[in-house]
């Protein structure tokens, strides 16, 4: 490591920094519908609901421009958010934007630039796999088991909500 790089780290590590994960969030065509799913097949709690919020509405931004494209990077933006607890330790926050009214309408695919999923840890993946089946979620073919090298005893199922949302399920079969 060249002097140069030395003088580039912070002197406290960047772990030491961090806290935890403080919410995951995702944009969706329907907000209402997606935040009912979630309470009804995962027991999530709405703690609360804004919006809508309309950046024409808002002050500019410390840089002079519209509030919305400075914090959110969408300029003339319009909207709704809700904040879910999806388990003790995760929140789920939803954005549903109005304005502008050409974004895209569906989710990435995992193999998209900003694909995504959620991976939720479980106790039985196949158990939470038949009760998010019965709740309308598509379930993709076969679990993966991993029996041996860094994975051994991790069992995972991979499935997608009503609105192609892209989930994980793992379950740890060695109890750690």
């Amino acid at each position: 490591m060249t002097a140069d790089q030395k003088a580039l780290r912070p002197s406290v590590g960047f772990g030491e920094l961090i806290e935890r994960v403080d919410h995951v969030s995702w944009t969706v065509a329907d907000i209402d519908a997606v935040s009912s799913f979630y309470q009804q097949a995962f027991g999530a709690r709405e703690l609360y609901r804004l919006g809508p919020i309309d950046a024409k509405d808002l002050p500019p931004g410390p840089g002079g421009q519209d509030w919305m494209a400075e914090h959110v990077n969408v300029p003339g933006g319009c909207l709704t958010l809700a904040m879910l607890e999806l388990a003790p330790n995760l929140n789920f926050e939803l954005f549903q934007y109005h304005k502008p009214t050409d974004a895209t309408r569906t989710p990435p695919r995992n193999s998209d630039v900003g694909g995504h999923h959620i991976a939720l840890r479980v106790k039985d993946a196949d158990a939470v796999a038949a009760h998010l089946e019965s709740h309308g979620c598509k379930l993709m073919p076969g679990t993966i088991e991993m029996t041996e090298g860094p994975c051994a005893g991790v069992k995972n199922r991979y499935l997608c909500d009503p609105f192609g949302n892209q989930l994980e399920l793992v379950e740890y079969l060695t109890g750690e």
